[in-house]
């Protein structure tokens, strides 16, 4: 009897045992699940708060932009060297940085030439051709682009546009082009040499472990940049190819012969207002000669001061021009013939512009550059502006417990009151 009892009470301590442990395990898991639910909560938490911290940034380089003065816009300006309110701008339990890249200081790829397309860094001609086989409205097929039966016949079809690119990152549907070729190294379009971007093959993305950034197409060309037809006052141009003389004289502040030589030398119109100065124009009035019949020519002085008054055309908006306060090198060498030459007048206009409180205020001001001369000048003139309206917001934001990170990016439009969002992405990740 003995024995069994004490058999039965081993039993129960075996099952008690048992019970514990399970128990025990019951919790163990209870406690890594309650665990891994407060790191989920938080992750989710901080996650909010970088959405809201990339808001309140945006929402902020928005308010400089639509602040600023729009006479000029150049580099200098607040909405791009702001390091008080753009760069690590603490919030609760988090900080954001904000980028604000002018589109206009880009080669819009719906406007380029095919030569212009070439003189991009990496371009290739089949992809070039397969660019603007993709923007135009035919189906004529260049010699080494791609139509509608090459993207309707590769392994996940469609439809080629045909039409004006509506995104930048449309490129990545034409043929030949690569996230390589349009991000290049910098894969969070921040502007800056990150770790991982220097170090070869150890983390991605790929790179060539060089202490340069190679920041792909995507920082050289935009589908959104155009120009209001509209002087910096926001007055609209003189259309010097509809004014009569008395409107030449009195909107623009010239002689009554200058007008008259307006006038009488446009024939069947003027093409460029560049073509109201030639190699032989003076560089300073040559005094009043009212009664001179056939009129007296522009000298380049009065053409500097009236340049951004004047237009030829007189659309609302002229897409693809490229401001030359805000361009880089690369862009300023592909507007100028994309040789040698070209790279030395871009070197030229940046070391010129530096130097300028504000940069250039008028387009006429480029021929105060010693290597820009009247010819090259007129070979410019009408794909230039000094002005901008259609800007890209990035802005970073990360957590401080949780480390979480978060980008958005904004395309703004701030020739509308308030500004118009023409683009939008939330946690891009390229």
């Amino acid at each position: 009897m003995n024995a069994r009892k004490d058999i039965n009470r081993g039993l129960a301590l075996v099952a008690v045992l048992w019970m514990v442990v399970v128990m025990t395990a019951i919790v163990a898991v209870m406690s890594q699940t309650s665990r891994l639910n407060m790191k989920m909560a938080t992750a989710a938490g901080d996650e909010l708060r970088c959405k809201w911290a990339c808001r309140a940034g945006t929402e902020n380089a928005m308010a400089l932009l639509a602040e600023d003065l729009r006479d000029s816009d150049a580099l200098d300006d607040l909405w791009s060297d702001n390091d008080e309110d753009f760069n690590d701008v603490p919030l609760e339990r988090c900080v954001y940085s904000v980028r604000v890249q002018d589109e206009a200081g880009k080669l819009n790829v719906n406007t380029a030439t095919k030569d212009q397309l070439m003189a991009l860094p990496y371009m290739e001609e089949d992809i070039a051709e397969a660019i603007l086989d993709w923007r135009d409205k035919n189906d004529d097929l260049r010699a080494e682009g791609a139509e509608g039966g090459y993207y309707e016949n590769v392994e996940y079809p469609y439809s080629i546009r045909n039409g004006p690119m509506r995104t930048i990152r449309e490129l990545l549907c034409v043929k030949g082009v690569t996230e390589e070729l349009l991000y290049g190294e910098d894969t969070n379009l921040n502007g800056q040499l990150d770790y991982n971007e220097m170090d070869g093959d150890l983390s991605p993305p790929a790179d060539n472990g060089d202490d340069y950034l190679d920041e792909g197409w995507i920082a050289y060309l935009t589908c959104y940049s155009f120009e209001t037809d509209t002087d910096a006052e926001g007055n609209k141009r003189v259309n010097i190819n509809q004014a009569n003389e008395r409107q030449l004289e009195r909107q623009l502040g010239i002689s009554n012969s200058q007008a008259r030589w307006i006038v009488q030398n446009r024939g069947k119109g003027y093409k460029s207002t560049a073509d109201l100065i030639t190699n032989k124009s003076p560089e300073t009035s040559q005094g009043s000669s009212g009664g001179q019949k056939n009129g007296q020519p522009l000298d380049l002085q009065t053409f500097s001061q009236v340049a951004d008054r004047i237009t030829v055309g007189g659309g609302k908006k002229v897409p693809g021009k490229i401001n030359i306060n805000t361009a880089p090198r690369e862009v300023l060498t592909v507007l100028f013939g994309g040789d040698e030459q070209a790279e030395q007048v871009a070197y030229a206009i940046i070391t010129e512009r530096t130097s300028l409180v504000g940069g250039f205020t008028s387009t006429g001001d480029l021929m105060n550059v010693k290597s820009v001369d009247t010819a090259k000048f007129k070979q410019v003139a009408d794909q230039i502006t000094v002005r901008s309206n259609v800007y890209t917001i990035r802005c970073y934001a990360t957590a401080d417990l949780s480390g979480a990170r978060l980008m958005t990016e904004c395309v703004v439009d701030r020739s509308e009151t308030p500004c118009k969002i023409l683009y939008w992405y939330q946690g891009a990740n390229y």
